[in-house]
């Protein structure tokens, strides 16, 4: 698949299913291993000496599990003891988050630390943040389904939730259709419908992510620290009550640093006064709400950082944070 078809990479589906003898088997329906234990030691070594073939012959591809345990290094390399795959989907992630995109932006305040928690953790393994496949079979509708609300306040929580996916540690992962929203069921059989993208809304969610997409090149503070804590620095992550995160994104010396504000809320923020690393000017490259996106058009353009202290910085910014909407700002200079 790789050497002779060109794929870009392998997947390991239900890697856990093989890492444990007694993995959805009932008491006594199952043999310990030689040493006692329920690890199944020659599915370990399989998994290990099949990442090292295919990293030794090839850097350039990558290979990912589907691991859903506590099951540790499973993206560390088989040479320090780690199963060896390049990354390892973040399933914790992507069930609390839709857990908590689900909910009536009104109940969110109540459920804070659910779109949070994945960041105690999101340094321990080299992430993939997956909307997959599977998330959009089996009468689960589609992620624009479970969004609350009308149809532009569906667009408006799809267009917020994948600025935090994108501003969020971790590699992005996209079925298709979700870039520009598509509804209902996937289906083998029956593919996408194209003649719903022609829908405004969906034309402007599918901007969003294109955008996403360029600005995640461009500014390399958000992804060269995917898998390093030294990458991500809290700001804010105590505004339950009004359901608005804030945090910076950070690269390698030189790299400018990303501040990402989420207000998950239906309300409006005015003056929201946020601490930043520096003085000057700071400008809005990503605004979920912006009109090209099939938003209200609500944004900042560009702020000066004041000599205020907040957040425990003496620089900070006073923004406008519209309702369901993730703003990406970096210093200008």
């Amino acid at each position: 698949w790789l050497s002779e078809q060109h794929v870009d990479g392998l997947r390991g589906d239900a890697v856990a299913s093989m890492l444990y003898l007694d993995y959805s088997r009932e008491d006594g329906g199952w043999v310990p291993n030689a040493q006692g234990g329920n690890e199944n030691l020659e599915a370990v070594e399989f998994l290990r000496r099949g990442n090292r073939d295919v990293y030794g012959d090839d850097p350039s591809v990558m290979t990912i599990a589907e691991e859903s345990t506590a099951w540790p290094g499973v993206s560390r390399p088989a040479h320090e003891g780690g199963l060896g795959f390049g990354f390892k989907w973040n399933m914790g992630w992507m069930h609390d988050t839709l857990e908590y995109i689900q909910r009536d932006p009104i109940h969110r305040r109540h459920h804070h630390g659910e779109i949070s928690f994945g960041l105690h953790y999101a340094f321990s393994e080299n992430f993939v943040l997956p909307l997959s496949h599977d998330e959009v079979v089996h009468g689960k509708g589609s992620i624009l389904d479970r969004m609350p609300g009308d149809r532009w306040t569906k667009f408006a929580n799809l267009r917020a939730y994948y600025g935090f996916m994108f501003a969020h540690p971790g590699k992005k992962l996209l079925f298709m259709g979700q870039d520009w929203g598509a509804a209902g069921d996937w289906s083998a059989e029956a593919g996408l419908n194209w003649e719903e993208e022609k829908d405004p809304l969906c034309q402007g969610a599918r901007a969003a992510v294109r955008d996403l997409n360029g600005l995640y090149r461009a500014m390399p503070a958000l992804h060269r620290g995917d898998a390093e804590a030294a990458g991500f620095e809290w700001i804010d992550g105590s505004a339950e009550a009004q359901s608005v995160y804030a945090w910076l994104r950070k690269g390698e010396d030189g790299d400018a640093p990303v501040l990402c504000v989420m207000n998950f809320s239906g309300a409006e923020h005015r003056d929201w006064r946020i601490g930043v690393p520096q003085g000057g000017r700071w400008a809005e490259r990503f605004n979920s709400d912006f009109g090209a996106y099939g938003g209200a058009g609500r944004g900042n353009g560009t702020v000066e950082a004041e000599a205020q202290a907040a957040h425990g910085r003496t620089f900070s910014v006073s923004l406008t944070l519209p309702p369901l909407t993730t703003l990406m700002l970096t210093p200008e200079g």
